[in-house]
């Protein structure tokens, strides 16, 4: 049976990393980004949305792929699962970016007066187009982290051969508890400088625990029990973090390595899962239509957004508010609109989104 809440959790945060997206493009207070304020206001509080959802939006989608691995993987082989994994990952995470997504290159270096720049300073075109094609991987770092996971899952499953996925079957609420620790150490190690994003080591956790342990039927149970105690501590926990660092960098060192971080994160992840598979295990036109819209929502949203901001919001061509809000439909224009046209054109369908051809 299909798990239809995992449908659910996909799309639903997908749709909280746009809003999320808008927020950050403006944002005033936090991480530094985007086009910054474009509001006349001593503090814009609203940018705490940012705080409440960053901590666990990622976290739950890598946790959420790990499930996904092993039920592809129950019914499938391992050269199948990369071959899979590669396609739907790799290709528009790597070619992808030589084939459209430099567009994506060029809005975020326009932003910052990157391109007038490099013309000024004479840095020859076919160099300005490979610094446009590295800047526009932008959200696609979510696809390269989880295709190396992938292969390094295959790796250590041909090492403990089942055993961890026993052992993981019978994971007691008590056990779920402790696996803050090795997040949080995660969280310590292989986090690369200057790009935040990838932090290597903090959501390979996570998705190995979603392979391992949340896959598991009898530990989704042992969650569905405490889901609504679970949510109500995750809210508190996202308040906490928020009121404590607002107006600091929350997306790096020292916020995003701190014990609290790691904390929320967990929990608001296993939150959403719970909640969700107690609440949301069901389907319908409209859930199966945004599940199946979800990627193409994910990989082009920016683009909609960051392009507001860049020929609209950044030339003064509208209030803040309104700039606000065109960048928002714009996300799910974009999104949603791109992906049913590039969807049907042969080539790009395989470079940019990795569906093959039928």
């Amino acid at each position: 049976m299909r798990k239809h809440y995992l449908d659910n959790v996909r799309w639903i945060t997908v749709i909280i990393v746009v809003i999320y997206h808008v927020f950050y493009m403006y944002n005033a207070e936090g991480v530094p980004g985007g086009l910054g304020r474009i509001t006349d206001l001593p503090v814009q509080y609203y940018d705490a949305f940012q705080y409440l959802v960053y901590p666990w939006f990622m976290p739950v989608l890598f946790i959420v792929s790990g499930i996904s691995a092993r039920l592809y993987l129950d019914s499938h082989s391992d050269k199948e699962f990369i071959k899979s994994r590669t396609l739907k990952l790799l290709v528009p995470s790597t070619i992808g970016l030589f084939f459209f997504q430099f567009l994506q290159g060029y809005v975020n270096i326009s932003l910052s007066g990157g391109i007038e720049g490099f013309a000024s300073a004479g840095v020859p075109k076919p160099v300005v187009f490979l610094i446009m094609v590295v800047s526009g991987s932008g959200v696609l770092w979510y696809m390269q982290l989880l295709w190396v996971y992938c292969a390094v899952l295959l790796l250590i499953r041909k090492i403990e051969k089942g055993k961890l996925l026993e052992a993981g079957a019978g994971t007691p609420l008590w056990t779920m508890a402790l696996f803050i620790l090795p997040i949080w150490g995660a969280s310590q190690i292989l986090n690369v400088p200057v790009v935040s994003v990838y932090r290597i080591g903090f959501y390979f956790v996570f998705f190995i625990l979603g392979y391992y342990v949340f896959s598991n039927d009898k530990v989704i149970e042992r969650l569905k029990k405490i889901a609504v105690p679970l949510t109500a501590f995750a809210i508190v926990l996202c308040v906490v973090f928020t009121v404590m660092y607002f107006g600091e960098n929350f997306a790096d060192k020292p916020v995003n390595r701190g014990f609290l971080f790691a904390f929320d994160a967990y929990v608001g992840s296993l939150a959403m899962i719970s909640g969700m598979a107690r609440f949301g295990d069901r389907s319908n036109t409209f859930t199966k239509w945004m599940s199946g819209h979800s990627f193409g929502l994910y990989v082009f949203h920016y683009l909609g957004i960051s392009s507001v901001a860049l020929f609209i919001a950044k030339p003064k061509l509208l209030p803040a508010p309104a700039c606000y809000i065109l960048s928002l439909i714009a996300g799910f224009v974009f999104g949603y609109g791109l992906y049913a046209i590039i969807s049907r054109i042969p080539f790009l369908r395989w470079a940019v989104l990795g569906i093959k051809k039928e």
